[in-house]
């Protein structure tokens, strides 16, 4: 990711003091803003390679940021995120955002979720007929899916799960955003029917099911397939 333009958006001046030299280090070229305004403008002005956001921010709502950004471009958003702030956190992946990390964080993570959150864009952005990481393989023209190349018999709702979560690998999925990809935008469906369908695919992608190396949980939020970052 040498090069790649990052901005910073944090309105606490120890989180900038941090991070802007973490990230140069890491080979980001790095533009700080410290209100919602200011990111605004900078991203009306410049392109980026990827924003990463706090979401208590002086002016605008760091979610309406988001909104107003997703309106125009699909640069990979990564939210700074209070632990305590969960519904928030959930609403800004609703909204867009591509994933979060919590406060407080490590460098390290950040510097993880962003490569993927990158990756991600740039394959959707590819539109590749196929997703691969580790073990897994998905086929997307053919609906099928393969563990170490040999393929796993899925239902309709075990595909559509495995599609949605290949589809943003190393992203955070919602439940919302998974309900809605599997049993369709308007159904009145509970999040332990989520529950019941992930645990039915690990039995069949995992080696472990108890101990989940694909499919990996987001407490209270979703689900996030993993890419080789986390193998």
């Amino acid at each position: 990711m040498d090069g790649a333009q990052v901005l910073l958006v944090d309105d606490e001046p120890q989180i900038l003091r941090a991070l802007k030299p973490a990230l140069s280090a890491a080979g980001y070229v790095v533009t700080t803003a410290e209100s919602g305004e200011a990111a605004m403008s900078h991203l009306a002005a410049d392109a980026f390679d990827i924003v990463i956001l706090d979401l208590g921010l002086p002016d605008l709502d760091g979610k309406e940021v988001i909104e107003r950004m997703r309106e125009w471009t699909e640069t990979p958003i990564v939210v700074l995120s209070a632990r305590n702030l969960e519904d928030e956190k959930i609403a800004a992946l609703d909204l867009g955002a591509d994933d979060f990390v919590n406060k407080p964080f490590g460098v390290g993570e950040l510097l993880a979720r962003m490569r993927a959150a990158q990756r991600g864009r740039d394959r959707r952005l590819a539109g590749q007929a196929r997703f691969q990481s580790g073990e897994l393989e998905v086929n997307f023209a053919t609906r099928r899916a393969f563990i170490m190349g040999e393929e796993v018999r899925l239902t309709p709702r075990e595909y559509d799960l495995t599609r949605v979560l290949a589809r943003h690998a190393g992203r955070v999925v919602t439940h919302k955003q998974i309900i809605a990809a599997v049993w369709g935008p308007h159904a009145s469906v509970d999040a332990q029917f989520v529950r019941v369908l992930v645990a039915q695919l690990r039995q069949k992608l995992e080696e472990d099911p108890g101990a989940p190396r694909i499919v990996l949980t987001e407490p209270g939020v979703g689900y996030r397939l993993a890419t080789d970052d986390d193998l």
